[in-house]
């Protein structure tokens, strides 16, 4: 602990022998230092922000250039070459008569110091940057805030007058799309017809390529099948309750026209039952029972009425006249369905033998059907975009294409937001001093004095015998207190000249409030 105090010690003193060194690298180091921070111009920053609503015209998916990410439209539409140029030109950074390279200096200057920045709901915050180093500090502050009144005034100006262009615009891309896609839906028809032409016999009629008529054909014949295994077994129940079923009744007690009147009514119930049964009813059915129940009542009564009836005879029974009609009708559903199964299979077997003996035809027409479908589908839907951006244009004869609202006006900076002067001056101030210090240090480790005895033993192996002290006489005691007075002076004044400069800093800043 004592080695390290005395190596402190040692260190102080050969910096204090060089004191004046450390003052006059501290003065250089200050001065220049201070000198290049005073070449650096305040740059003035100056926030405006910006809400830009846009109506597109075109659809989303017809948009020119592949519909390119909005916010992307507007940052580069903001800082693009032109306005870049035209605010130059308002806010005097371009003189007139300027040449080309100093209109694009220019414009690299007002790219460089100019971001929009994107926030949400359409919202874009503006930042300008001026720091021209041949301008006084109020002129800076100024002129960064008429450079964002300039550009958002020239982007309003252009927006709205582009607006209104837009829908004739708009349309007219449309037109000329419309127009190749009909002219190239008009090249595919002709070639399919020849096509069609040149191979007569080999291509299936019928609208769709031959693999899309396979494919429906084979749908509707599933369907055919569900359907025709259905009307087959309604027929089968049909054909079994005909055969259940007499085709004349006989009534006793009446002719084959009159009877009594429970005879009718048995004859009705009967009739009755038998229609149940024609359509599916079982014994078990509530309303079958009751009808059963009706019919043996009824006999009873018929049974009282027999002696006062005639001779009985034969009748048509109406039940069988209705099973026949329902069995004849069900035949034909089945027939029917059964031909149109046979025209699908033909069909089916037709088409799959032309694509098997001619392969090449049928993927060159398939290939031409994929093609005329897809500029089709091309054609009907830029006819629909047509019609919509009409009725856009319609709107907008009305209402503006684009909405621009200034919510923040640009701000009126009233201190440079760089450099940080007070903290350069401080650290330049720092410098100086830590300079001072370590190049007297650093001059004290390279000459070759010891500052104490043990110090020169320990260099020289040697023991040393004694030290002499220094005598200071009083007038070497005076001469010591006036250098002093002179090196505290020196580093007054070194102080000084930093408060100065902080205090002219911060009056430049008042006078630019």
């Amino acid at each position: 602990m004592n080695s390290l105090y005395d190596e402190f010690r040692v260190a102080l003193h050969s910096v204090w022998t060089r004191r004046w060194l450390v003052l006059t690298v501290a003065w250089g180091i200050c001065i220049l230092g201070w000198l290049a921070i005073a070449s650096i111009p305040n740059r003035y920053d100056s926030r405006a922000r910006l809400l830009v609503d846009v109506n597109e015209i075109l659809p989303d998916d017809a948009q020119v250039g592949g519909g390119r990410p909005q916010i992307d439209q507007i940052r580069e539409t903001l800082t693009s070459a032109r306005n870049m140029e035209k605010v130059a030109a308002t806010t005097g950074l371009l003189p007139a008569g300027a040449g080309e390279r100093e209109k694009a200096g220019a414009v690299a200057m007002l790219q460089k110091n100019i971001k929009v920045v994107p926030q949400q709901d359409n919202i874009f915050e503006i930042t300008s940057s001026v720091a021209v180093g041949s301008l006084s500090d109020a002129d800076n502050a100024k002129l960064a805030s008429g450079v964002l009144d300039s550009l958002i005034t020239v982007f309003r100006d252009d927006q709205l007058r582009g607006g209104r262009m837009n829908a004739r615009e708009g349309l007219k891309f449309l037109d000329a799309q419309i127009a190749d896609r009909e002219k190239a839906l008009r090249e595919v028809e002709a070639r399919r017809g020849a096509f069609e032409a040149q191979n007569i016999g080999m291509i299936p009629g019928g609208s769709g390529s031959p693999a899309q008529r396979v494919e429906a054909a084979r749908a509707e014949l599933g369907q055919i099948d569900s359907q025709l295994v259905s009307a087959q077994a309604q027929l089968a129940a049909a054909n079994g309750q005909l055969s259940s079923t007499p085709a004349t009744i006989n009534i006793p007690g009446m002719g084959s026209v009159g009877g009594g009147v429970a005879r009718q009514q048995l004859a009705g119930a009967q009739n009755e039952l038998s229609s149940m049964r024609a359509r599916g009813l079982t014994d078990a059915h509530p309303d079958v029972i009751a009808l059963k129940s009706q019919i043996a009542s009824l006999k009873a009564m018929a049974d009282r009425e027999g002696a006062g009836g005639g001779g009985g005879g034969n009748s048509q029974n109406p039940a069988y006249a209705s099973l026949s009609a329902m069995r004849a009708e069900r035949q034909a559903t089945v027939s029917a369905l059964s031909s149109r199964k046979a025209q699908l299979t033909g069909d089916i077997a037709r088409i799959t033998s032309q694509q098997i003996q001619n392969p090449g035809i049928a993927a060159e027409y398939d290939r031409i059907n994929g093609e005329y479908t897809a500029f089709k589908a091309q054609y009907d839907k830029l006819l629909a975009q047509r019609e919509q951006v009409r009725l856009r244009g319609s709107v907008q004869t009305e209402t503006d294409a684009i909405k621009i609202e200034l919510l923040d006006p640009p701000s009126k900076p009233t201190s440079p937001a760089a450099p940080n002067r007070p903290l350069f001056l401080t650290l330049v101030l720092l410098a100086g001093i830590g300079g001072g210090v370590g190049a007297a240090f650093g001059l004290g480790q390279v000459r070759t004095s010891y500052a104490t005895a043990a110090k020169l033993e320990r260099a020289s192996g040697l023991p040393v015998i004694g030290s002499i002290t220094e005598v200071v006489t009083p007038e070497r005691h005076l001469d010591r207190r006036k250098k002093l007075v002179w090196l505290a002076s020196g580093g007054g004044a070194l102080v000084g000249l930093y408060a100065l400069l902080l205090v002219v800093e911060f009056i430049q800043r008042g006078m630019v409030a």
